[in-house]
C-alpha cells in the first residue's frame, strides 16, 4: 500500500476562485498523486490551472469545516504557483501537474513539488485530532458504508474526544456528529455536547 498523506488542497478555478478540500496525497517516488472523484470542482480547476498546494493545517477545524460546508478559512498567497494556502498550517507544498492519467471515474493528476515551507513547529500529537481525522473521513462515506458501521467506528473515534480533546477539537467533533446525525436521521448524539458557559 502507498503513503497517502492527509492534506488540505487547494486549487485555482478558471474564475480565479479557490476552492478549498481534504484530499488524501498518494506518494509515487518522488511525486504526489492527486485523485479526486468525477464530478469534481478540483477537476475542473486542475484541468484549467495545473497547480495545487497541500497544507497540513494547524487546526483541524479546517478538515472538519471542509466537509461540513464550512470552507472560509484565512488564505493566503502560494510563493511558487498561481493560487493560495491555508494561512495557518504546519507546513504546505506546492505542485505543478505533470501528467495526467485520465479515468472516468478517478483520473490521476501527478503532482511535482516545486516549493515547501514550515510556518508552524509542531508539538506533539493529538488522540482527538486523529478521531476527528477520522470521524470527517467517515462523514464523506456516508453514501457507501452501512449505518451500522457508520456508527460504530464514530463511537469508536469518539472515546478519544472524550479523553484527549481541546475546544478546537471538540468543536470539530461536534460539526462532523450534527452531519452524520442528520444523514442517518438521528437526533441523539454519540458525545454529548458540554454545557454552555453562562
Amino acid at each position: 500500500m502507498p503513503l497517502i498523506l492527509e492534506t488540505v488542497v487547494t486549487t485555482l478555478s478558471p474564475e480565479g476562485l479557490i476552492h478549498l478540500v481534504p484530499f488524501g496525497l498518494i506518494q509515487d517516488g518522488a511525486d504526489w498523486i492527486l485523485s479526486p472523484f468525477r464530478p469534481s470542482p478540483t477537476i475542473v480547476n486542475l484541468d484549467a490551472s495545473p497547480y495545487f498546494a497541500a497544507s497540513s493545517p494547524s487546526d483541524v477545524r479546517v478538515i472538519a469545516g471542509a466537509v461540513t460546508g464550512r470552507r472560509d478559512w484565512p488564505l493566503v498567497a502560494c510563493d511558487r504557483i498561481p493560487g493560495r494556502r491555508l494561512a495557518t498550517s504546519f507546513g504546505h507544498a506546492e505542485f505543478e501537474v505533470v501528467s495526467v492519467e485520465d479515468d472516468a471515474t478517478r483520473p490521476r493528476y501527478r503532482g511535482r513539488m516545486v516549493h515547501s515551507a514550515a510556518h508552524v513547529p509542531f508539538f506533539g500529537y493529538n488522540r482527538a485530532q486523529a478521531a476527528v481525522l477520522e470521524a470527517a473521513i467517515l462523514s464523506t462515506r456516508l453514501h457507501m458504508l452501512e449505518p451500522d458501521k457508520i456508527l460504530t467506528e464514530m463511537r469508536y473515534h469518539a472515546i478519544a474526544i472524550s479523553k484527549t480533546a481541546g475546544p478546537a477539537e471538540r468543536e470539530a467533533w461536534d460539526w462532523i456528529e450534527d452531519k452524520v446525525a442528520a444523514a442517518l436521521g438521528r437526533d441523539d448524539r454519540i458525545l454529548e455536547k458540554p454545557p454552555t458557559a453562562l
